[in-house]
């Protein structure tokens, strides 16, 4: 951690008003496992437990703006993207990115809402394959987003294991594919860092509440990257915490409750 006593780590993403997802989720996340979170909003969603009714994305310059500020006066040790929204604003993040030269970037190429709704307009993708996966440490899509990111449907787990294979062609470091959208009583998914593919197991919980899922995990997985851990360590606890999240998911609003990040500070674990 060098120049901080502290870990520190910038989420790049949309704000969540219900508070289960987005940059909410991912600041919960960071400081239940200690590390210092900082923020780049990059759109205003109006949602709640019970779906998206709207957002406002930020003016791109805006974006880039807050990233560049926190990095060049507090340091980031890692950092994660979720909604980026318009091509505009992928284009000004990988440009930031670049230009402060942001270290363990995790990248959850956030498409759509857990009740289905679009969070990235359709000609964003080619920009976030171009400009963004480069930069990345880790890519952690789900079955749809890596469909969507290797052109392909991706359902089996030989579908998952090419899917993996050709987003690691657009430049990542690592790619985890994740098997939560499988129709399994497992919840595995899949390591590739080019040269191993690894399954990382999971256990599919019982719950309709997992709002926040993905943002849980790859906040955790940059928290953990913050921290100093190795890639592969890091992806290990940050499935063991997630997994955690969701086993104590909370059953609010009268739609699809959230995961809960504070899980571990709630049970009185670290």
């Amino acid at each position: 951690m060098a120049g901080s006593d502290i870990a520190r780590a910038v989420t790049i993403a949309g704000s969540d008003s219900g508070g289960g997802a987005g940059i909410q989720a991912d600041l919960k996340t960071f400081g239940a496992l200690g590390v210092y979170g900082m923020t780049a909003i990059t759109a205003v969603t109006v949602q709640n437990t019970l779906g998206v009714s709207g957002y406002q994305a930020l003016e791109p310059s805006i974006v880039r703006d807050q990233i560049v500020a926190v990095a060049t006066d507090i340091g980031v040790d890692a950092a994660k993207t979720g909604m980026l929204a318009s091509a505009a604003i992928v284009h000004a993040v990988a440009d930031a990115a670049g230009d402060v030269g942001l270290p363990n970037l995790v990248v959850d190429p956030v498409f759509v809402s857990k009740h289905g709704h679009a969070l990235l307009e359709p000609e964003a993708v080619d920009a976030l394959r171009a400009r963004i996966l480069p930069l990345a440490a880790l890519v952690t899509p789900n079955l749809p987003e890596a469909g969507g990111l290797a052109g392909f449907e991706v359902r089996t787990e030989d579908d998952m294991r090419k899917a993996a294979e050709a987003i690691a062609g657009f430049g990542p470091r690592a790619v985890l594919v994740k098997g939560g959208h499988r129709d399994s009583d497992r919840a595995d998914d899949l390591f590739f860092d080019g040269e191993r593919l690894l399954w990382i197991e999971g256990v599919r919980l019982g719950t309709p509440n997992t709002h926040g899922t993905g943002c849980v995990l790859s906040a955790a997985i940059a928290a953990w990257l913050a921290r100093g851990e190795t890639l592969l360590d890091a992806v290990r606890k940050g499935k063991a915490f997630v997994t955690g999240a969701i086993r104590h998911s909370l059953a609010v609003g009268g739609g699809i409750g959230p995961v809960d990040p504070l899980w571990n500070r709630r049970a009185g674990t670290a």
